[in-house]
């Protein structure tokens, strides 16, 4: 399990180096001779037709509703191992990060509401600034070298995994739109027989991918988002081991997927949605309201949420600090929680879909997350080396 764990941390933290490359990238590509390119990219149209079927989207829509749906199957599968075999199987050890994690979501979303309560179409985004980038944040932890107690560490990836988790309840709750009852229908079906391969005990990958491809197909041409569908196959996935296996089915189709991911879907998530033109932007840019409220709601409303969460359940006595962890470093990782990035982006992708406002949220997300990141940084840096000099006295 500890070798398990420090091959995700070690994967994760290079995924969030990438990330920062990619985004760079897409910044310079829109804000040179290369906007007219960049944008095409985005906007080439793909077809897909099989008979009266027919999928047309540009590009852009195929990474974030096609490839972010192996996004979502790989947190789904992560999810489902924590809960059954991690950290989350552990109510003792669970308690602070899922608290922690609630709390993290709810404070942005209040701290957004304020600045925006008095327009009813900004408030679309209240949920953009609830997010933690699992990679980004592990990212700038590792920056920090072998300093860092690994129980620190796996504070932070239980509390960013509990707040995937809430992401994707509220994409699906908050960010479906109308819906289509065939379609949903066919995805039910599609459901019922991943139930019935999984209590049949049938340890074949094909079977389970086919019918979530066609479960993916469904739901896309529901209304509910389609990258869901990701998150419900891994549900049904087997995470028991056979017979003369070292591993589960699941475990072996997110050890798979996990390298793609990292290197390849995310980084090229981050390029296609963040290419922030700064045409006609000003510092003045960051003060209206939208994107304040993403920024004040990442850089702020996470850290006081997540902080003031753990304060209350420890004074409670419903959970303690993690061994080898003061509140100093607790705040550190509260203010790394800021870092909202790809789940934001994501969240901001479906609220302001279609409208010129997306330059001004990802503004906020970019500013949000980059303070956040070196806020978090040098608190960890400043405290973990006094606690080294203190270790070496």
């Amino acid at each position: 399990m500890k070798q398990t764990i420090q091959r995700f941390l070690a994967l994760e933290s290079a995924s969030g180096i990438l990330l920062v490359i990619a985004a760079i990238l897409a910044m310079l590509a829109v804000n040179s001779p290369l906007q007219d390119w960049y944008k095409a990219l985005l906007h080439t149209p793909v077809i897909v037709q099989v008979g009266a079927l027919e999928i047309a989207k540009p590009l852009l829509l195929w990474v974030n509703d096609g490839l972010m749906a192996l996004f979502f199957l790989t947190v789904g599968l992560e999810i489902k191992r924590e809960v059954l075999q991690g950290e989350l199987a552990d109510l003792s050890k669970a308690a602070l990060p899922v608290i922690a994690a609630l709390g993290g979501m709810i404070a942005p979303a209040l701290v957004y509401s304020l600045v925006n309560y008095h327009e009813p179409y900004a408030m679309r985004g209240w949920a953009i600034p609830t997010a933690t980038d699992i990679a980004f944040a592990l990212g700038v932890l590792s920056l920090l070298g072998k300093r860092v107690p690994t129980s620190l560490k796996l504070f932070l990836l239980t509390l960013a995994i509990v707040d995937d988790l809430g992401a994707i309840v509220i994409i699906a709750i908050f960010y479906t739109v109308k819906l289509s009852a065939i379609s949903l229908s066919i995805a039910g079906a599609a459901l019922v027989v991943l139930f019935i391969l999984n209590r049949r005990g049938v340890l074949s990958l094909s079977p389970y991918l086919l019918v979530g491809f066609v479960m993916w197909v469904a739901v896309l041409k529901s209304g509910v988002h389609a990258t869901l569908a990701g998150v419900l196959l891994a549900l049904f996935i087997p995470l028991r081991v056979p017979a003369g296996s070292a591993h589960s089915l699941a475990e072996g189709l997110e050890h798979d997927l996990h390298s793609s991911v990292a290197y390849f879907i995310l980084p090229i998530f981050a390029f296609m949605n963040t290419g922030v033109s700064l045409a006609g932007l000003s510092i003045n840019s960051i003060f209206e309201p939208i994107p304040l409220g993403i920024a004040l709601g990442l850089f702020l409303g996470k850290q006081l949420g997540i902080f003031g969460a753990c304060w209350l359940a420890i004074q409670l006595k419903i959970a303690q600090l993690p061994s080898g962890v003061g509140w100093w470093e607790l705040y550190g990782v509260a203010l790394l929680g800021g870092i909202g990035f790809t789940m934001s982006l994501f969240i901001s992708s479906l609220a302001f879909e279609g409208t010129n406002i997306v330059t001004h949220d990802r503004l906020g997300i970019l500013t949000g997350s980059m303070v956040s990141a070196l806020f978090g940084y040098l608190l960890l840096k400043w405290r973990l080396a006094k606690n080294n000099t203190a270790h070496t006295l």
